[in-house]
């Protein structure tokens, strides 16, 4: 699969380095060329780099590690060379005081990226965990691998992500379409402020699935 990503920061460095160890072709871009060379240059030999525009020339996924705000600047800037690709954001429109959904009563920040490029198919993923999770190879607790809600609405896009994140060791979780992508995005919200501000493990929060609905047979 041919991946573009936009951004040279913590979750395009984690991220794509799953994809190249599993034979993905990528392609690095930044805004400071010189730093996604060096990206490039440590994801390992083969991966391509350039600017914003190469990465976004160069995949048939084009994973938008920006922070939230940069990357619909962005995206709207390169919205014709996106047009009929999957999009995927990472992002989290989370930020003060304590840890508030900055996206407020207005679209998810998924959904401000169709927005910006209204050709592209918009996946949200991997957008729950601290980069430092998904450098783990593979993320897996307690014997079980981490599962990574995916929302959107082409089932074609889907599937290519799907792909990607069992690529990094994950299992795919089919959360809906994209106008629950606000919720995954809230999720991040109030995870971020209990682990950081509580200090609280929010694994303990849901019950095993079999006691979902109710108290098990």
């Amino acid at each position: 699969m041919r991946i573009g990503v936009l951004g040279t920061g913590n979750m395009a460095d984690a991220l794509a380095a799953h994809w190249v160890r599993a034979g993905h072709e990528v392609t690095v871009g930044g805004r400071d060329t010189d730093r996604a060379r060096r990206l490039a240059e440590r994801l390992g030999d083969g991966v391509r780099h350039g600017d914003l525009a190469a990465a976004a020339g160069a995949g048939e996924v084009v994973l938008v590690a920006l922070p939230y705000g940069v990357g619909e600047v962005v995206v709207r800037e390169l919205s014709a060379a996106l047009d009929g690709k999957v999009l995927l954001d990472c992002s989290n429109p989370v930020g003060a005081p304590g840890f508030r959904l900055l996206t407020g009563d207005g679209p998810s920040a998924a959904r401000r990226l169709v927005l910006a490029a209204p050709g592209a198919r918009v996946v949200k993923a991997f957008n729950l965990c601290h980069e430092g999770v998904w450098r783990m190879a593979p993320p897996v607790f307690d014997g079980r691998p981490l599962a990574v809600p995916v929302c959107g609405d082409d089932p074609a896009a889907l599937a290519l992500v799907g792909t990607l994140v069992r690529d990094a060791g994950c299992t795919p979780v089919a959360a809906g379409g994209l106008d629950r992508a606000g919720l995954l995005e809230a999720t991040a919200a109030l995870f971020i402020g209990l682990w950081v501000g509580e200090g609280a493990d929010v694994q303990a929060i849901a019950p095993p699935l079999a006691y979902a609905a109710g108290a098990a047979g």
